[in-house]
């Protein structure tokens, strides 16, 4: 990153369109809020290159900021589909047509005899 620091206007408006993207996360997920934030920044960015070619490379440091911004989010929306869904707790319950255990297993004796009294008594 180079030394120059963005302004404080640029660097408002990335925090904020990072706030809103988190609390949208939260609400209704992480692909949600990239597809929010996306537009944002790349209107930002084409702002602040237009910006660069007018005053030179003083707004080079805006233009850092947001394409930093821009690739972290595109980073988070490449994730969005690995964490889809979080993992079950406890065993699969078995799909239609299929059984727990197999036919042959049945009827088998496990090779023990049952503890306490018959019940023929």
């Amino acid at each position: 990153m180079s030394v120059e620091r963005a302004t404080d206007e640029v660097t408002d408006l990335i925090a904020s369109i990072e706030m809103h993207r988190q609390e949208i996360e939260r609400e209704s997920g992480r692909a949600a809020s990239c597809s929010f934030a996306l537009p944002k920044l790349q209107e930002i960015l084409q702002r602040e290159q237009e910006a660069l070619l007018a005053q030179g490379p003083d707004a080079a440091a805006n233009v850092e900021a947001v394409t930093n911004a821009i690739n972290k989010v595109k980073s988070l929306a490449g994730n969005a589909g690995q964490r889809s869904a979080p993992p079950r707790a406890g065993p699969r319950p078995p799909q239609q047509g299929q059984r727990r255990h197999p036919p042959h297993a049945a009827g088998k004796s496990r090779g023990r005899r049952p503890m306490g009294r018959r019940s023929g008594r």
